[in-house]
């Protein structure tokens, strides 16, 4: 029991010191596992590739340049629709939460169209703007818009009315009030809400990739299995873990956080 203790100690020690390592070590049973397995010969390495052979297709797509272009495709299409998406769900978002009539309007449309999963756009997406960046990038921003526009609304009537009522009595205008008291009280759950958008877009985005893309990690996948290379496929799957981890665990997280601190929502 003192072994195991001594042992917790100095892993809460070690990870306090480098947080990266607290990430890492989950991992560390996995790989184990997924060598022991691929090494026993139980499947054939065509079906199941290991470690060492994803590492190796990483170093040539790498080498070869068209990983990094993939990659930069998908990051750039993200960001362009988490952008827009944004642009439209933050204002659309505070219209509805401040004005009962604009609530009274949009609402219903909004659970409308929310119920509408983005991919069942892409026929329709298809026979409008045929195989392109328009259709992945509508795709996105439809993904994106409803999650930010569904936390504005809420954060919005979060704010509680007497500090809205409070700086009115003291001569704000309704545009400071706006500016000064809803929009930093809403701020954490916009943040919340762009967290939450930006995971379904992304998913949306490699799903649309596969299906319209010519570029992009999810075409990568997709095109790898027309050649039967399950070892790129899992380089894929690898990727897109890893690179929505670093993101949200290290970008999105802390700043959620931090946000949620810096406005009086979070207590310590």
């Amino acid at each position: 029991m003192n072994v195991l203790l001594q042992i917790w100690a100095g892993y809460a020690r070690l990870t306090r010191r480098w947080p990266g390592i607290a990430a890492i070590i989950p991992f560390i049973p996995v790989l184990a596992l997924w060598t022991a397995v691929s090494e026993a010969g139980l499947f054939p390495r065509a079906f199941f590739p290991g470690p060492a052979d994803v590492i190796r297709a990483f170093f040539t797509l790498t080498y070869k340049g068209i990983l990094p272009d993939y990659l930069q495709d998908s990051l750039i299409r993200l960001a362009t629709g988490a952008a827009v998406g944004m642009a439209l769900g933050i204002p659309l978002g505070i219209l509805i939460g401040t004005s009962r009539w604009a609530h009274r309007i949009c609402w219903p449309v909004l659970l409308f169209f929310q119920a509408i999963g983005d991919i069942a756009w892409l026929p329709i997406l298809l026979i409008w703007f045929g195989f392109g960046l328009t259709t992945m990038t509508f795709v996105i921003v439809y993904t994106v818009l409803f999650p930010v526009v569904l936390n504005t609304v809420l954060g919005v009537e979060s704010v509680p009315r007497d500090l809205s009522r409070a700086a009115l009595s003291l001569g704000a205008s309704r545009a400071r009030v706006l500016w000064e008291v809803t929009l930093p009280g809403a701020l954490p759950n916009i943040i919340t809400g762009l967290r939450n958008g930006l995971g379904y877009g992304w998913r949306a985005l490699i799903a649309v990739e596969m299906i319209v893309g010519t570029s992009g990690i999810g075409f990568m996948m997709f095109d790898a299995r027309r050649a039967g290379s399950t070892v790129e496929i899992i380089l894929g799957m690898i990727i897109l873990g890893l690179l929505w981890y670093i993101v949200d665990a290290w970008i999105l997280a802390p700043l959620e956080r931090a946000t949620g601190q810096r406005w009086g929502l979070v207590t310590s």
